[in-house]
């Protein structure tokens, strides 16, 4: 089973364990058919090397812990993820068990979609499991590559239950809302092209708002600003006025002039020279929430300011709880909306939480996921 175990940690200490949370409905599905599960993940970006600090012997406690209520099993560690070791493990687990592999991309060949690297792994299991919605817009050996050299495939219930939701998207009840947040438009701008074509209202927020101001001539001190995407945004502005689609730009700011703990903010229309815009002000954050109200469809990633500082984070914090009483379907994906969401405590009021930031949008794109697209055409062949 590929799962997407990339979980933050702190000191040594897992600091949001949601995406195990998201994987336990897989694991207890297969524990109940008494499996012997091979469980593979990757965590951080070794870039092919080893590194003791993202090793993902914690987290074999963490799912252990996590199942002890449900679906009580032992879940092993081995060292590795290829190899006679691992091979050794395998043979040597029980029905109902679990064997979590060592971080998959302390092998450059799993980024690199090595066939060799892809064979080994595959030559472990006799079903391929792919749960990692996260991960489904790489071409991996453990998402790709492996696929083609095991004799059954299947989509796990977190896959599954990702595509259903972020579907609605494509096709979504009317008027649909979008709030697209982050540091930079280059991270969205292929999202925000494709929801121009689609969406009802956008409301942008985050630094990448402040690309938009400028394009418009806006004074914004010293808020980044992407000078390379000045056009882009222009253009996207027009776009969106030909197809009559809403796009809402903050109107008032919360500025600073240091981004830190402690620092001075302040609340302004027009951001003064020195000044750093680090969150929408609360005007804007109430003609959001007014654009949440009245919306039958959400699709909110991003945040909305430097939701990390308590004091820059009103904007954020008021968007989550205006998207969780909106009688609108709800998604929400990204890792700072979703703390946004489970800070406030509304995460329950949300219709889906979406594990996979990347991969969510470009689904909402429209593009192919290579993960998936590797299942579909295995199922295929044994149709």
């Amino acid at each position: 089973m590929r799962a997407d175990l990339n979980v933050p940690q702190k000191d040594g200490k897992i600091a949001d364990d949601s995406r195990i949370r998201a994987s336990l409905p897989t694991l207890e599905r297969l524990l109940e058919a008494d499996a012997r599960i091979l469980l593979a993940s990757h965590l951080g970006r070794p870039k092919g090397q080893r590194d003791p600090g993202l090793s993902l012997e914690p987290i074999a406690a963490a799912i252990s812990a996590s199942l002890s209520n449900t679906t009580p099993t032992e879940v092993h560690f081995v060292g590795d993820c290829v190899g006679d070791e691992v091979s050794a493990a395998a043979d040597r687990l029980a029905p109902g068990e679990i064997l979590l592999l060592e971080n998959l991309r302390f092998h450059r060949q799993e980024t690199e979609n090595d066939p060799e690297f892809a064979e080994a792994l595959a030559g472990l299991a006799d079903i391929y499991v792919n749960d990692a919605f996260g991960t489904a817009h790489r071409a991996h050996a453990s998402t790709v590559g492996m696929v083609g050299f095991v004799p059954r495939v299947a989509a796990g219930l977190l896959l599954q239950s990702e595509l259903d939701a972020l579907s609605t998207t494509l096709n979504p009840d009317r008027p649909f809302v979008c709030f697209l947040g982050g540091a930079k438009v280059s991270d969205k701008l292929g999202v925000l092209e494709a929801l121009i074509e689609r969406a009802d209202t956008i409301g942008v927020g985050g630094a990448m708002a402040y690309t938009f101001l400028a394009a418009r001539g806006e004074a914004t001190g010293r808020s980044l600003v992407e000078p390379e995407r000045l056009d882009d945004a222009k253009r996207m502005m027009a776009r969106a006025e030909e197809r009559g689609c809403e796009l809402l730009l903050p109107t008032d700011h919360v500025v600073t002039r240091e981004i830190e703990d402690g620092a001075e903010a302040r609340t302004v229309e027009t951001i003064p020279e020195g000044f750093i815009g680090i969150d929408i002000g609360p005007k804007t954050a109430e003609r959001y929430a007014a654009a949440a109200a009245r919306a039958r469809a959400i699709l909110w990633n991003g945040p909305m300011g430097v939701f990390e500082i308590d004091a820059f984070s009103r904007g954020t914090e008021r968007l989550a709880r205006a998207v969780a009483e909106s009688s609108a379907r709800t998604i929400v994906g990204g890792g700072d909306s979703l703390a946004a969401v489970h800070k406030v405590g509304v995460g329950a009021d949300i219709d889906h939480l979406s594990t996979g930031g990347g991969a969510s949008l470009e689904f909402v794109q429209g593009l192919e996921l290579p993960g998936v697209l590797a299942l579909d055409r295995e199922e295929e062949k044994t149709r």
